[in-house]
């Protein structure tokens, strides 16, 4: 017996008409008769007198009527508790992440589940990967927003579609901003800023061959908003994903992408096997849903 069905049949009771009913409820006559005829069928016992000008209810149609009225009663008053149950998800869901591009779309993820949850807020930690990682492990941090490489094997994650492109900083008058991408050589005995993280150090390793173990590093870091003002000042070139720099007027400061191209990938990440309470809880399932669509907006381009 269905809630749809138990609304048809209180609806022509209300309206003592079928015609009535089918207008109220913009259905068809034909089909409004058929679910009445089922219901019927299904319950084993007639429901209404048919008269003349008006529907009456049996006996049996009356005992319908009443359970009927406290089903639904109770069927919207379940909907609505389960609605506010969902009004009253709060709490504070701690977020670590470095400086990137990919920040852009957990500022909207936050944005839209905040339009959902509203009394949930966020704490955000900016640091690098191994530091946040660390703090996810120790239970400091709920969500790591991680720019790989970095071992994931105690996380769940999920990949953000579009990858950071790695640049070098330098200042606007300087001659290497001539170029529109610098490759290996020409950094090989200029001062050089690097990240401070051991594994990107490594991917850069890579990158520059057996020219690494000649370059001039004078300063690491972690925060790119710090790097940027070593460049302004003369410091060195550094070396940063593009995306950490998103407000940069390109006035003092510029970037060029390295040649051939050197790409990472961030991850969204929380503890595998962990307790995690409703606010998590949603907000990852948030997340997955809006990752998704931004996975598959960014494969029709």
């Amino acid at each position: 017996m269905e809630i749809r069905v138990l609304k048809y049949f209180l609806a022509v009771v209300r309206e003592e008409s079928i015609t009535r009913a089918a207008e109220v409820l913009h259905i068809t006559q034909p089909t409004l008769s058929r679910q009445l005829a089922l219901l019927e069928e299904e319950v084993g016992v007639k429901l209404f007198d048919r008269g003349a000008r008006k529907i009456a209810l049996t006996e049996a149609g009356m005992l319908l009527r009443r359970r009927a009225e406290e089903i639904i009663d109770l069927s919207d008053k379940t909907v609505q508790e389960l609605l506010t149950q969902e009004e009253r998800v709060e709490g504070v869901i701690r977020i670590g992440a470095g400086e990137f591009g990919a920040m852009e779309q957990v500022a909207a993820l936050c944005g839209t589940f905040r339009e959902k949850y509203p009394r949930v807020r966020f704490d955000f930690y900016t640091a690098n990967a191994d530091v946040v990682k660390e703090q996810i492990e120790r239970g400091s941090m709920d969500i790591g927003v991680l720019l790989e490489p970095v071992s994931m094997e105690k996380f769940e994650y999920i990949r953000f579609a579009e990858k950071e492109r790695w640049v070098v900083l330098m200042p606007k008058d300087d001659p290497l901003a001539q170029n529109r991408e610098i490759r290996a050589a020409q950094l090989e005995t200029l001062p050089l800023v690097l990240p401070r993280r051991l594994n990107v150090q490594g991917e850069l390793a890579n990158w520059f061959g057996e020219r690494f173990s000649r370059l001039q590093i004078v300063c690491t870091g972690n925060l790119t908003t710090n790097t940027a003002l070593l460049v302004r000042k003369g410091v060195g070139y550094a070396i940063v994903v593009e995306g950490a720099m998103p407000f940069r007027d390109g006035t003092e400061i510029v970037s060029r992408p390295l040649a051939p191209p050197l790409t990472a990938s961030v991850a969204f990440a929380w503890k595998r096997e962990t307790h995690i309470n409703t606010a998590m809880k949603k907000f990852i399932e948030h997340a997955k849903c809006f990752l998704s669509m931004e996975q598959s907006q960014e494969q029709s381009i």
